[in-house]
């Protein structure tokens, strides 16, 4: 499968996907890195952030999920494990075909299940957009305290953040009522605002019910368009649907 040729780096028009990819085991049991990039290359984002993938791990038949998707893709990737146990690793990565360089990856305090985030900086033009991705607890006082994390001087409060433009995007586990959304879209606002209307929810893909995966952005990005993808391969490739934003800076 090819996947489009990248937009120049001058481009100040950009798209942003975020997935949780569910290791790449699609709602009908099967594993399957080449369907989860399809899905994406047929959206054509410039910068993708994944959550939940697998390298090195028996279960997923030990292959590195997040090179697989990227060498079919034709992007560069960076990858944090937010969990490593021996030689078996899991979780975020961001991919792209621009230029691009790792600035911070690490965790965030969870009494539950371990979990991270992941900050490149990207070069669009003469501009330098910082990314960041985070896949949030599942425990409401988990998420609390990753969202003040992520707030703090380490992340979104750093120096090198002032006067960027900056998008965060990932899966939250938080719907727009929870105390941890209303955190995070105090700092940042959420691309959906953008669009008149709801949006359809992402979780689960099947069925979608909940809006748990948010994409924010600062006010040196101004949103241009808003996309759930839907599709039906889209609700066989994983157990979450992509959220899709177009941009400008």
């Amino acid at each position: 499968m090819q996947s489009p040729p990248a937009r120049s780096p001058a481009s100040r028009r950009l798209k942003l996907l975020t997935y949780n990819v569910h290791s790449c085991i699609g709602t009908d049991r099967r594993l399957a890195p080449e369907r989860v990039a399809e899905v994406i290359a047929a959206a054509q984002p410039d910068i993708i952030g994944l959550q939940e993938l697998d390298v090195g791990r028996r279960r997923t038949g030990g292959i590195d999920q997040a090179h697989t998707i990227a060498e079919i893709l034709k992007m560069k990737h960076h990858f944090h494990a937010a969990l490593d146990v021996e030689e078996e690793r899991y979780g975020d990565a961001i991919l792209t075909a621009l230029p691009a360089e790792l600035v911070k990856a690490g965790p965030l305090p969870s009494v539950g299940e371990q979990r991270g985030a992941i900050w490149i900086e990207v070069e669009v033009g003469e501009t330098r957009l910082q990314v960041i991705n985070t896949h949030l607890g599942l425990r409401r006082i988990d998420r609390m305290r990753q969202a003040e994390i992520l707030l703090g001087p380490e992340w979104l409060g750093s120096d090198r953040m002032s006067d960027q433009p900056v998008v965060m995007l990932g899966d939250f586990n938080s719907i727009p009522s929870s105390p941890p959304y209303k955190r995070l879209a105090g700092a940042l606002t959420d691309v959906r605002t953008h669009r008149a209307g709801q949006l359809r929810p992402t979780f689960p893909s099947r069925f979608p019910l909940l809006r748990l995966d948010h994409i924010f952005a600062s006010k040196e990005v101004s949103v241009t368009g808003v996309e759930v993808i839907a599709n039906p391969l889209a609700r066989l490739a994983s157990d979450h649907l992509p959220l899709l934003a177009t941009i400008e800076i």
